[in-house]
């Protein structure tokens, strides 16, 4: 400062006011560099978060899409497997008519050649008719002595019977059927109750010595 501004008190102002004002002009550089350098970084801040939800979206996406196409796949193999299901339903029909007339025959052993010849004809038409169910993944269902399987089998009644453990099927009315896997229709049976005290017979296999009372 100039001993002349010192002296006078109007230049002493100018001369505070020149430096009030470089401070202020330097002030504001820094932040104008700030602000660029902030400019600067933003959009490439702002890009990487646009990156990272883009990213998610696609695998959002990918993954619904990979469940739709399994889902379809699901559904046509399943329109392929069980597309016979109607027509297998209106077999069994055929099938049960078909035992009816054999269980009706009996033992055929003396009877006449036409009447036994009939019978064998019946026969062969059942077991023609069951080959063809079952190459079609038709099976049937014939549970005698099997454990009650409510997925399968129909209680219809109780019955006593020392053969079978209780809760067995000692009778089968009506065999059932399933088609690959599907119960197309339950087995109705005949389950065993034996009286309170009569020991039930011991089932032979493997498992036999297992507690099925439960």
């Amino acid at each position: 400062m100039s001993e002349t501004a010192k002296n006078n008190p109007e230049d002493l102002q100018d001369v505070n006011a020149a430096e009030e004002t470089a401070a202020e002009d330097v002030a504001a550089e820094a932040t104008e560099a700030e602000s660029e350098e902030v400019a600067i970084e933003d959009p490439v801040a702002a890009l990487e978060a646009e990156v990272a939800e883009l990213k998610d979206r696609l695998l959002r996406q990918a993954a619904e899409v990979e469940n739709t196409r399994r889902r379809a796949k699901k559904d046509v193999e399943d329109a392929g497997n069980y597309a016979i299901t109607k027509f297998a339903r209106d077999l069994l029909d055929v099938g049960d008519n078909l035992r009816r007339a054999l269980e009706a025959a009996g033992d055929t052993s003396d009877a006449d050649p036409a009447m036994k010849t009939l019978v064998d004809g019946v026969e062969m038409t059942e077991k023609a008719l069951l080959k063809a169910m079952e190459q079609n993944g038709i099976e049937k269902l014939e549970p005698l002595g099997e454990k009650l399987d409510p997925n399968k089998h129909q209680a219809v009644f109780e019955m006593p019977n020392p053969e079978y453990p209780d809760g067995h099927v000692a009778q089968v009315m009506q065999a059932g059927y399933v088609l690959k896997g599907r119960l197309l229709r339950p087995a109705m049976v005949g389950v065993t109750k034996n009286p309170a005290g009569e020991a039930p017979a011991k089932e032979d296999g493997p498992g036999s010595n297992v507690d099925t009372s439960a």
